[in-house]
């Protein structure tokens, strides 16, 4: 397996510039996710990591070499499509075997290697039966085992569980979770599911609209985010941002909204003008002692816990609370925030500022 390491990388199309300036290191043996919406240039980076689209200029290096000049074949990857992409005239045990007899494998050497990965993927009962009948998950576990069987340095899929239905596609991130973590390989996965991406990866790149917004472990990114859109796009319901006039200095570490003061991580940095005041959902508790005001405009029940919308002056905040907490709509309520888990943000700029809470990260990220 290898390390992989972007640097500079960029892709034009013309007039259209896909990928602006992304550099980042995926460490050999992770798992790493390249998360964001549609036509955010994951799909495009993900390809000129393989060798299916040239870059329009910087570098990409895997295990050490350089391989931005190289063809696809040359670069010793598998890639993983989110339509699989079998051969239908060939049953299973020809699928997963084909790249091994196209080297020139011996028949008995290729045989031998489909059972082992037929083991691995628990497939061996359908190793001789078409293609053609098998379920969307079974074809999905064909077309990893192709993959699989060249023993790469380096697995790239691209949304490779997109096309299976909700149930099956958790089902089978776990498998893909446990199957990598067992082989102990380098895997580079393209996803716009911010869940997936929490649940499966090692490291996260976060794109929008050809950047890289921000990149790191999970957590780092969930609780740290490092712009406005990294705080909307993960999170169920995403991140709320009262938005305000204000200005912060160095060392402040409480801010004044409508008239109460609240309490926030210490600023390292200082910005005047419009801000937002971050807070996960989670982090939003109801106290009907708190200044803070809001009033209840609905209520969302979700089983153990449930999602209350209130209007602010600052705008609207989503709590997530516990189902047995008694909530009215239409009622009033003060509102308390965790202030170690709050993120302040230039709203011009759109990114965070940088504090007590999330100076390392943003530093590092």
């Amino acid at each position: 397996m290898a390390q992989i390491r972007i640097e500079n990388l960029r892709k034009d199309f013309g007039d259209f510039t896909a990928v602006k300036a992304s550099s980042f290191t995926i460490e050999d043996g992770e798992f790493f996710m390249l998360l964001g919406p549609s036509g955010c240039g994951k799909t495009t980076t993900l390809r000129m990591m393989a060798g299916l689209e040239l870059p329009t200029s910087g570098e990409i290096y895997i295990d050490g070499e350089e391989v931005g000049g190289l063809r696809a074949r040359d670069r010793d990857i598998a890639f993983v499509f989110q339509m699989f992409a079998l051969y239908p005239h060939m049953n299973v045990r020809r699928n997963i075997g084909y790249p091994l007899r196209s080297q020139g494998l011996s028949r008995a050497a290729t045989n031998a290697k489909v059972e082992e990965i037929a083991r691995l993927l628990d497939i061996t009962a359908i190793l001789d039966k078409p293609v053609g009948g098998l379920s969307g998950g079974d074809r999905q576990r064909v077309a990893l085992g192709r993959a699989i069987v060249r023993e790469p340095k380096a697995f790239f899929m691209d949304e490779p569980l997109g096309a299976l239905d909700a149930e099956f596609r958790e089902h089978m991130a776990e498998e893909l979770r446990a199957l990598h973590d067992r082989m102990g390989a380098t895997t580079v996965y393209v996803t716009h599911d911010q869940l997936e991406a929490m649940q499966m990866g090692d490291k996260i790149v976060v794109m929008n609209h050809g950047v890289v917004e921000q990149f790191g472990v999970p957590q780092d990114l969930y609780d740290w985010p490092a712009t406005r859109f990294v705080a909307g796009f993960l999170g169920s319901p995403p991140m709320n941002v009262l938005q305000f006039d204000g200005q912060v200095a160095p060392g402040v570490s409480e801010i004044a909204l409508n008239g109460t003061m609240v309490e926030v991580p210490e600023t390292r940095e200082g910005v005047s003008g419009p801000l937002g005041l971050g807070v996960r959902p989670e982090h939003v508790h109801l106290d009907p002692e708190a200044g803070y005001r809001a009033k209840v405009v609905a209520v969302e029940y979700l089983g153990t816990t449930q999602i209350v919308t209130l209007a602010t002056a600052h705008g609207e905040v989503k709590a997530r609370i516990p189902s047995a907490q008694k909530v009215a709509e239409g009622s009033t309520t003060g509102l308390r925030f965790d202030p170690r888990k709050i993120t302040l943000f230039d709203a011009t700029s759109a990114r965070a500022l940088r504090s007590a809470g999330n100076e390392k990260v943003l530093r590092h990220g």
